[in-house]
C-alpha cells in the first residue's frame, strides 16, 4: 500500500548523486531551449550573453548564463501578452492559474502557471508532505487566506493528491479557525512560523490550551524561523507537535523541505530544481560545504514563465552530512539563513535579522513578537530592539535584560538599545511579518 512506502518518489529520492546530476542536466538544456525559442525576454538575454542551447553541454556551461532578477521580470510584466509580458512562452489561453508574489521586497511579480505546471507544483508539495509524515488518514487544516499569492495553495492540492484530508479555513478568523481545528480533531496545519505562535496565543486567550488540540504536525514556509531552533522549539511546545520547515517562492516553486529526520537541515528537490550557491562577493559557484552565499536556482520544468537561474537572494550552504533518512538529495545546512538583502551592515559589522530571531525566541519570559529598527543618531548607527514581556513576567525585567544584552552581543558582536512593551501591543502578522526595519538614509 502506498501508505506504507517511505518515500513519496523511491526512485528518484534515493537515486544516486551523479544519476540526478545526469537528470539535472538534461531538462535543463531542454528549459533553457524552451525559454530561447519562445520567450522574448529570455532570448534577448541569452543573446546579449552570446549563449545558444547548442553551447549548453555542462554545468560549467550553465555557470555562463546570466541570471535573472525579480526587478527584472517587474520591468517586463503588463506588456503584451498582458500582463506577464515578454517572459510568457505559452499562448494566453494556455494560462489556468495566476499567482503574484507577495510584494514583502516591492512591486508584486505575476506568476502565471498552466494546468501542467500546477500539476507540478502539487507533485513537488507531495514529496514535502509524504518526507514530513503526512498520511491519507490525515485531516488538514489550512489557516490561511485563499489570496492571489501563492502561499499554501498549491499544499493544499498536494494534500489532495496524497489522498488526505484538505479542512480550508480561509475566511474564518483566529478564533473561529481554532474552534474548527477542535470540533474536527484535525491532526496538521500549514502556516508562518509567526501566525503557528499567534494561533497559539489566541487558543490561550480563548481558554483553550493548544497542546490539548489534536495537531501533531504543522508545515511552516514564508519565514525561516522554522529552521531557527529557539523558534522550532517554541512552536513545538506551543502545541505539542512536530515543526517542519519548507521553502518555497512563487517565482520559483516548492523547491525544499525538511523530512521526519529532522537532519537540521533541508532537502534540495534535486529530482525538479538546479540550485547554486554563489559568493556573495565574488560571483564564484560555491561547491564545498561551510561556505555561505546566495542561491542561484532553476525550475526545470516549468513552462508558463520559466524560472531559469533566478537569483532568489536566499542565503544558504551545502551540508556536508547525508542525511540519515536514506534520501540522496544534498541537504541545505541549518535552511534558509536569511537574505542576501536583509544582511546589512552595521557599524561595519554584517548583521542577519535572523540572528536577533535566535536570541529573542531563545529567552524564557519574552513574548513570540519582536521588531528591529535601525537608523541613525547623528553618524553613528542605531539598532532599537522593541521587545514584549509575557504577563507572568512583568516583574522580572531586571534579571531578563542583562541576559538579553549579554545573548545579543555575543551572536550578533553589536550592542542595542532595548525597549520592552506590554503584552499584544507590537504587531501582528497572519503572513510574512516585516520586523526589521532599516531607517538610514542609505539604504
Amino acid at each position: 500500500m502506498i501508505s506504507e512506502q517511505k518515500y513519496w518518489n523511491p526512485v528518484l529520492e534515493t537515486i544516486a548523486h551523479e544519476k540526478i546530476r545526469k537528470l539535472q542536466l538534461e531538462k535543463f538544456k531542454k528549459i533553457f531551449s524552451w525559454a530561447y525559442e519562445r520567450s522574448i525576454f529570455h532570448r534577448g538575454l541569452y543573446e546579449n550573453a552570446g549563449i545558444t542551447p547548442e553551447d549548453i553541454r555542462s554545468f560549467e556551461d550553465i555557470r555562463r548564463i546570466p541570471t535573472v532578477e525579480k526587478s527584472m521580470m517587474r520591468g517586463i510584466q503588463r506588456k503584451d501578452p498582458f500582463p506577464y509580458g515578454d517572459a510568457l512562452c505559452v499562448p494566453l489561453e494556455d494560462v489556468a492559474e495566476f499567482r503574484q508574489t507577495s510584494g514583502t521586497t516591492g512591486q508584486p511579480v505575476y506568476q502565471p502557471d498552466t494546468w501542467q505546471d500546477w500539476e507540478w507544483w502539487a507533485e513537488c508539495w507531495a514529496y514535502i508532505l509524504w518526507a514530513q509524515g503526512y498520511r491519507p488518514r490525515d485531516r488538514v487544516f489550512l489557516p490561511f487566506g485563499y489570496n492571489v499569492f501563492v502561499a499554501f495553495w498549491a499544499g493544499h492540492y498536494a494534500v489532495e493528491k496524497i489522498g488526505a484530508e484538505v479542512v480550508p479555513g480561509g475566511v474564518l478568523d483566529t478564533q473561529a479557525r481554532i474552534l474548527k481545528i477542535q470540533e474536527l480533531r484535525c491532526t496538521a496545519m500549514m502556516a508562518t512560523p509567526t501566525y503557528v505562535l499567534g494561533m497559539a496565543d489566541t487558543a490561550r486567550r480563548m481558554g483553550i490550551d493548544p497542546r490539548s488540540l489534536s495537531i501533531r504536525r504543522i508545515t511552516c514556509a514564508g519565514e525561516p524561523g522554522a529552521s531557527i531552533p529557539t523558534t522550532k522549539k517554541r512552536m513545538e511546545e506551543a502545541w505539542n507537535a512536530k515543526v517542519y520547515d519548507h521553502a518555497g517562492a512563487t517565482e520559483i516553486g516548492a523547491w525544499s523541505y525538511e523530512c521526519t529526520a529532522q537532519p537540521g537541515g533541508l532537502h534540495v528537490n534535486e529530482a525538479f530544481f538546479l540550485v547554486e550557491i554563489e559568493d556573495i562577493e565574488t560571483g564564484e559557484i560555491i561547491e564545498e560545504p561551510g561556505r555561505r552565499g546566495k542561491m542561484i536556482i532553476s525550475a526545470l520544468d516549468r513552462e508558463a514563465q520559466p524560472c531559469i537561474r533566478f537569483d532568489s537572494k536566499d542565503v544558504i550552504e551545502w551540508d556536508e552530512a547525508p542525511c540519515p533518512c536514506g534520501r540522496t538529495f544534498r541537504l541545505i545546512k541549518g535552511g534558509v539563513q536569511g537574505r542576501a538583502d536583509d544582511i546589512t551592515k552595521v557599524k561595519g559589522v554584517l548583521l542577519s535579522p535572523g540572528a536577533i530571531e535566535e536570541v529573542v525566541r531563545g529567552i524564557k519570559g519574552l513574548g513570540d513578537e519582536f521588531e528591529v529598527i535601525v537608523d541613525k543618531v547623528g553618524d553613528i548607527d542605531r539598532i532599537t530592539l522593541k521587545v514584549e514581556l509575557v504577563p507572568e513576567y512583568s516583574k522580572r525585567r531586571q534579571q531578563i535584560e542583562p541576559r538579553l544584552k549579554d545573548q545579543l552581543r555575543l551572536k550578533t558582536n553589536l550592542g542595542y538599545v532595548l525597549e520592552f512593551h506590554e503584552p499584544g501591543t507590537l504587531p501582528r502578522y497572519e503572513v510574512k511579518a516585516k520586523r526589521f526595519k532599516d531607517l538610514r538614509k542609505s539604504h
